[in-house]
């Protein structure tokens, strides 16, 4: 069985105790958090190796490492396979630093995209902008309303209640 599925049949059990299930995640994201503090402190270096391998460099479990590469794939310069991913499948660390930070927003991990380590990748301003960018790439503006005695916006010439708005 693919690494992935076992660990999104392990990560989100819907039958396993809430508490268990909060410890589980608590745990999994101070682990997440060291990961990132040692890879942001090189962030122009590519990580490279096997899952086991980059397990073993982080000192973590097969099953933690697949999350984190999981929660990183869609950060990442070339996603890895994560679907079929096995123990010897190689994969990469190489991220865009904004397209992480930007994930990191919108994930709302602010215990993430707060950590120290990117004050010398972006400067405060660099990173207000990219959180503003972030947040409002979620908002729906919508267009003004048309009222029915408005001209029609197909360019007729008629009321929008006699053209466009039966």
């Amino acid at each position: 069985m693919a690494l992935l599925k076992q660990w999104r049949d392990m990560a989100y059990d819907q039958e396993a105790n809430q508490g268990d299930i909060q410890r589980f995640w608590s745990k999994y994201f101070e682990i997440e958090k060291g990961i990132y503090e040692q890879l942001l402190a090189d962030p122009d270096t590519e990580v490279k190796g096997t899952v086991k391998e980059l397990a073993d460099k982080y000192g973590q479990e097969v099953m933690t490492m697949t999350g984190f590469l999981d929660g990183i794939n869609d950060s990442l310069e070339t996603p890895n396979p994560i679907d079929e991913m096995e123990e010897d499948t190689v994969v990469s660390l190489k991220f865009n630093k904004e397209k992480l930070y930007k994930n990191m927003v919108a994930a709302k991990a602010d215990w993430l995209y707060e950590l120290p380590q990117w004050e010398p990748i972006f400067t405060e301003e660099k990173r207000r902008e990219l959180y503003l960018e972030q947040k409002k790439s979620g908002t729906i503006v919508k267009g003004p309303k048309i009222g029915r005695n408005d001209p029609c916006p197909c360019g007729s010439g008629k009321k929008y209640k006699k053209c466009c708005g039966r």
